[in-house]
């Protein structure tokens, strides 16, 4: 056994194998595989071997795309067969809400290059003809959808890799992995120790427990899963054609042929966590003990379904553990905390996703990033507040959605309330409707009187939406107030601060009670960042970011630290409120003896100031494009910021808002929002972040973005107001210009102080002028929307700056 590699793959399921052969083809040859028994043996194995491309994010379908095609690519390179069936598939829709789920997706679909298709019922009828389609109002074909071999695809990965210099070793038990101070491994085998410079953990069912060996939680949770497959059937054997793989959201269930019959499986509600206590070493290629009596219900609904299974004999039950993530997407990336450790695990649906993995993981490790914005399988979109008790209610709660409409504005409940400000029983008190961001409890908007404390979920607008006005006119008329803990914010201090800051920063870092907007590059010139930086001294700075990425961006300052530099991440130690709107400034005022006038505190300052009992940090700036303070302090003093500000608002007409009301009012401004607007997918200058960047220093990403500016971008990021119904833009919406799909959206909503509907979007660049008159699809109808440049409020900045 080799005793010293580059890469050391912990797991031979077909996500490890997957990895392996994209590091070789990606040009690195010294790589090994480890596997504690065969390959394939853990869910790898009994895997139904399905594979679709539908899937919510479009990165995410982008690359499950690129691992169906792939396929094809192995057989050719290895001579081996994958076992590959493309047969096409349908998901169903058997409600309205369904079917806008559908027409949403095929918008999707449409700016990707996916040839997808809204079927009626009789065309579903005509390629699907043992479904019932009574109650079906349509549904949507995808022809690349399939299915394969799993343990013929799982070897071809393996035999490409070796194909590439890898070298795999079965029967060899990982014991431990100790770190180096040098950054790099010992992986302790049962066979020996392995020197690896980086470590990946593709562990599947046992990557809690290999993980555990590193010292990192990983948030997975392995689930009992159930197919079955049935006796030969006339109706399937004596076809011409293989008959399509159908999925059934309303049934919870997938259905597919399997030799002369069919394959069908379940994501039932009475679903059953497996391994609670940890996953046993010795399992492997056993199977769980058949469980009709949780899937009775949906065998039943099966049956309506198709008719044909009440007279088929069940010839094999299937039934075995698969691990998932809390939202259902692979953990994939550089594990927050560790040095050259790698995850590649919780890949539920491996042979739709495997692929797509192992190019990610791969491009990451040996060119130092992703080719996309890969942040929905980001290990680090999990904060290191994740712990075991809230991950095996969430991954329930995962499984028994799996099939179930996935709405915009969807607040699921598992595992909640669990992170709260000091702040949640006197906003539960007052009305909240609550949302979650990265684990906390967040306000969407406050009910009054009678009206529900629940939005319903919707992709048209929902029952928030006169609340969500009343709270936008309360900001634009007098004075709102929102909590700012749902900031990511970083503390930077030292002799050299200054000198990082402007190395990793692409903008101006400003002088002491300054603040400036700035992007972060990545060194291919894309975003990774979109920071409000403020400078409170010259060894110590303020950052301000999206509260949801604090483990993505510390992983990044981490692993850039140098000098005389320290990052602390004080998003839950720092904490308070902005106030915006026309009498903010009065407010402020009221509750501190410092001049807050406009000549004393100008626009884009900072100042430490005496507020009440407490010294706060505040600056001028607002979110919602208003005239506006953020006012942070410590967390332990945050009530009594409240109380006071609270009380001395009263005169003014001060009114909570939430987060509705914020996305609502940063339309009229047409501010952009981190992973719509500006994500690790764009650059500067097709976005407008360009405008930030302090050309004349050196930065990361420096080079590509001067490219661009070189160049010019292909394509802008543009403002439209649409002539919408009761639907606004979400995200990624196609754009029509002249007949075809040029463009799409990144985001929208309604400007409730405008009156209008907005969207955002990108158009190419020759085209991106005042007034071009384009449509936009919004859940497969077409809508009339028009460019604009102006401003919706405060178009000069008056009010803002004033």
């Amino acid at each position: 056994m080799k005793t010293s590699t580059r890469v050391c793959v912990i797991g031979g399921g077909v996500v490890g194998c997957s990895v392996l052969y994209h590091l070789t083809k990606l040009g690195w040859s010294d790589v090994m595989l480890v596997e504690r028994s065969e390959l394939t043996s853990g869910s790898t194995w009994h895997a139904a071997g399905g594979f679709h491309t539908l899937n919510g994010d479009t990165n995410m379908a982008a690359l499950q795309g690129y691992t169906i095609r792939l396929y094809r690519e192995l057989e050719a390179l290895t001579g081996m067969s994958c076992g590959l069936h493309h047969v096409g598939g349908v998901t169903l829709a058997d409600t309205p809400e369904r079917f806008d789920m559908l027409k949403a997706e095929r918008a999707k679909h449409r700016f990707m290059g996916l040839e997808t298709e809204i079927l009626s019922p009789e065309e579903i009828k005509a390629i699907a003809p043992i479904t019932n389609v009574e109650g079906v109002l349509g549904g949507l074909y995808d022809p690349l959808d399939g299915h394969l071999d799993p343990s013929g695809t799982t070897h071809a990965y393996a035999k490409a890799a070796r194909m590439g210099g890898a070298t795999i070793e079965t029967h060899c038990m990982v014991r431990e992995t100790n770190p180096r101070a040098d950054g790099s491994w010992d992986v302790v085998t049962d066979k020996g120790t392995i020197h690896a410079e980086h470590v990946v953990n593709a562990g599947g069912l046992w990557a809690r427990e290999v993980g555990a060996m590193a010292g990192c939680y990983l948030p997975l949770h392995p689930m009992e899963h159930q197919y079955l497959v049935t006796d030969d059937l006339p109706e399937i054997y004596e076809r011409e054609v293989e008959h399509p793989h159908v999925m059934d959201p309303g049934g919870e269930s997938y259905l597919r042929q399997e030799g002369r019959g069919l394959c069908i499986g379940f994501y039932e509600q009475p679903c059953k966590p497996w391994a609670v206590g940890g996953t046993p070493w010795e399992f492997g290629h056993e199977l769980l003990p058949d469980d009709y009596d949780k899937i009775e219900d949906s065998i039943a609904f099966a049956y309506r379904r198709y008719p044909i299974l009440e007279r088929a004999g069940v010839k094999t039950v299937i039934h075995g553990p698969f691990t998932f993530a809390p939202d259902g997407n692979p953990l994939v990336g550089p594990v927050p905390g560790l040095r050259n450790y790698w995850s590649a695990c919780g890949v539920m649906a491996g042979f739709s996703q495997g692929g797509g993995v192992g190019l990610t993981l791969a491009q990451w490790m040996v060119e130092g990033e992703p080719e996309r914005d890969v942040f929905a399988m980001d290990v680090a979109r999990f904060g290191r507040w994740i712990t075991p008790g809230y991950t095996l209610p969430k991954v329930i709660e995962n499984y028994q959605n799996r099939f179930s409409v996935t709405y915009p504005n969807e607040e699921l409940p598992a595992a909640r309330p669990f992170r709260t400000t000091p702040m949640y029983e006197i906003f539960d008190r007052m009305g909240a409707v609550w949302g979650q961001q990265y684990g906390l409890e967040v306000p969407n908007y406050f009910a009054e009187g009678d009206e529900p404390r629940y939005e319903t979920p919707s992709f048209r607008r929902s029952n928030a939406f006169e609340a969500t006005a009343r709270e936008v006119m309360a900001v634009r008329g007098a004075v709102g107030i929102n909590e700012v803990q749902n900031f990511g914010k970083y503390s930077v201090t030292g002799a050299d601060a200054r000198a990082w800051l402007n190395r990793i920063m692409a903008g101006r870092i400003p002088k002491p009670g300054r603040m400036s907007l700035t992007p972060m590059l990545a060194p291919s010139g894309r975003l990774i960042g979109d920071f409000t930086v403020a400078c409170l001294s010259e060894t110590e700075f303020r950052l301000t970011a999206s509260y949801g990425a604090q483990d993505f961006h510390m992983r990044w300052f981490e692993g850039q630290l140098s000098g005389d530099v320290r990052v602390e991440n004080i998003s839950d130690r720092s904490t308070g409120f902005q106030i915006a709107g026309p009498r903010a400034r009065d407010l402020l005022a009221e509750v501190t003896r410092a001049d807050v006038s406009n000549d004393a505190f100008r626009f884009l300052d900072v100042k430490r100031l005496s507020i009440g009992m407490m010294e706060a940090t505040v600056q001028r700036v607002s979110y919602t494009g208003d005239l506006g303070y953020e006012i942070y302090v410590d967390a332990m003093e945050q009530r009594a910021l409240w109380h006071l500000l609270w009380e001395a608002g009263q005169e003014f007409g001060l009114k909570p808002f939430g987060m509705r009301a914020m996305m609502s009012l940063r339309l009229d401004r047409f501010f952009g929002s981190w992973m719509r607007e500006f994500s690790p997918d764009y650059m500067p200058g097709e976005t407008g972040m360009d405008r930030f960047i302090q050309w004349d220093k050196a930065f990361i990403g420096k080079e590509a973005a001067e490219k661009e500016r070189a160049e010019g971008p292909a394509r802008r990021l543009c403002s439209f107001i649409v002539e919408a119904g009761d639907a606004d833009v979400v995200a990624y919406e196609p754009i029509w210009l002249d007949g075809s799909v040029q463009g799409f959206c990144t985001s929208g909503g309604f400007s409730h102080y405008a009156g209008k509907s907005v969207a955002f979007g990108f158009v190419p660049t020759e085209r991106a002028v005042e007034g071009l008159e384009v449509e936009i699809e919004i859940l497969g109808e077409m809508h009339k929307a028009r460019l604009v440049t102006e401003m919706l409020f405060d178009a000069d900045g008056a009010r803002m700056r004033g």
